[in-house]
């Protein structure tokens, strides 16, 4: 962690990153008004102590939208990072240490994924299944787990065949211990900069798939759905799309940061 904290790059990402979660936070548990609250009577309201952000064109609160929006993201974001840290762990491990038959069933599908682009396989399932949360994380997760599905494989054929793998196998150690409890720990490193990257995406993802109506499903806020809603008023008040637009980046941004810092410091 010293390295880590050390590393420009990386100290950068993580106080950005801390900053949202302190914003969010603290804006969730003083959240002012309900996101989906509507005030006709006060559309298109400027800065103010009663709406910081100012209202959008139904008199909804902005700033309680973008920690809704920030609350989606991150759910997202963390959910598809989760499962696709665990699934792809377990398949590449099983992939890389045994090879044979699985190995080739695995990387025909890692193979067969990489090649169909993975926004359209989202949107095919979106299409297919329907708009919502739980949707939106199964299509973003599928399309994430070649990526640790191939880092986790190449990191358990690396190191198999290593000493301490046979020496281990010398003592009687059992398959699964030599998997997660031998070689994992000098693969968690690499596939720590693949969940940054992995957080980052999704959130893009669900925020493209939300701006084109096949993410989050309304009311909720998501960011993209905010960018949607405030294309149109673009001119009359900027700060409709500026706003999410912001903490979109920001967001994407810290976490790209956190990853780069990971994978330089790996490197040296």
């Amino acid at each position: 962690m010293k390295k880590y904290f050390s590393n420009a790059v990386f100290l950068t990402g993580f106080c950005i990153f801390c900053f949202l979660l302190s914003f969010f936070i603290f804006g969730y548990i003083f959240i002012p008004y309900q996101f989906d609250e509507i005030d006709t009577l006060n559309k298109f309201a400027s800065f103010s102590k009663e709406h910081i952000f100012g209202t959008d064109h139904l008199g909804r609160d902005i700033f309680s939208r973008i920690i809704i929006g920030m609350k989606l993201s991150f759910q997202i974001g963390f959910s598809v990072m989760i499962l696709g840290f665990i699934c792809g762990t377990i398949l590449g491990a099983i992939s890389g240490f045994f090879g044979g038959i699985v190995d080739s069933v695995v990387s025909k599908f890692v193979d067969s994924e990489m090649a169909f682009p993975g926004i359209l396989l989202a949107l095919m399932l979106i299409s297919i299944f329907g708009n919502g949360i739980e949707i939106t994380v199964l299509a973003l997760f599928i399309m994430s787990l070649p990526r640790f599905i191939r880092i986790s494989r190449s990191g358990f054929i690396k190191y198999k065949n290593s000493t301490f793998v046979k020496s281990a196998v010398a003592k009687g150690a059992s398959s699964s211990r030599i998997l997660f409890v031998h070689i994992l720990p000098n693969v968690v490193s690499d596939l720590l900069v693949t969940c940054t990257l992995s957080f980052s995406l999704a959130i893009l993802s669900e925020s493209g798939l939300s701006y084109l109506g096949l993410g989050v499903t309304a009311p909720l806020p998501s960011f993209g759905r905010m960018l949607s809603e405030g294309q149109r008023f673009i001119l009359q008040r900027p700060s409709l799309v500026l706003i999410p637009a912001f903490f979109l980046i920001l967001t994407v941004l810290s976490l790209n940061l956190i990853g780069d810092g990971i994978s330089e410091v790996n490197q040296k």
